[in-house]
């Protein structure tokens, strides 16, 4: 109910193109550091996120770990040069926290979009939004201060600060948890 809820607020669908959408879907359920996609696995799924907060990861050679993306309720997440090439990811996708996720098989997923232009239009909208997110996410880590990043940090996500561990916030900031723990302190301070 979750997914045909946003779907109606989303997107002008008939209800049959909407239980036509979620018939398609698999519903995983996820505890917390489950993963639903792993680093050497291909990604087969678009993954939409019901409830919950996943996060997409690299861990470099040291055993660092880095957050390119965070994914709660509402909102898509893959690895888009994985599932678009069916090469091994790079990346991990898992949860934050206990999480319900539908995930789509790649031709299902297809067909959905070829079946019903109205949805493909949504789906192109979705990843042309991500894409400009990405570029002004490069952009502030490119040229931002710590101070800065955190700041966008609190305001794009005002709602997930009091749900990840300060680790994990300064790990997709970029910046030392010593750093963020500063900035932070600095902060209460004013």
């Amino acid at each position: 109910m979750i997914f045909e809820n946003y779907l109606l607020s989303n997107i002008n669908l008939q209800q049959q193109e909407i239980l036509f959408i979620s018939s398609r879907a698999q519903t995983v359920t996820l505890r917390r550091n489950d993963l639903i996609l792993q680093a050497g696995d291909i990604c087969r799924h678009k993954i939409f996120v019901a409830s919950g907060l996943l996060r997409t990861y690299s861990i470099d050679a040291n055993g660092n770990e880095h957050i390119l993306q965070f994914s709660p309720e509402h909102t898509w997440t893959l690895d888009v040069e994985s599932y678009d090439k069916a090469i091994p990811s790079v990346v991990n996708i898992g949860a934050v926290e206990p999480s319900e996720i539908l995930i789509w098989e790649k031709n299902d997923f297809e067909n959905i979009r070829a079946e019903l232009p109205s949805f493909r239009k949504f789906a192109e909208e979705l990843i042309s939004r991500n894409i400009y997110y990405n570029r002004q996410r490069m952009l502030t880590t490119l040229s931002a201060t710590p101070e800065e990043k955190y700041q966008d940090f609190i305001i794009r996500f005002p709602n997930l600060l009091q749900r990840l561990p300060l680790r994990m916030i300064a790990s997709y900031l970029g910046i030392s948890l010593k750093t963020l723990t500063r900035i932070r302190h600095a902060q209460l301070q004013r």
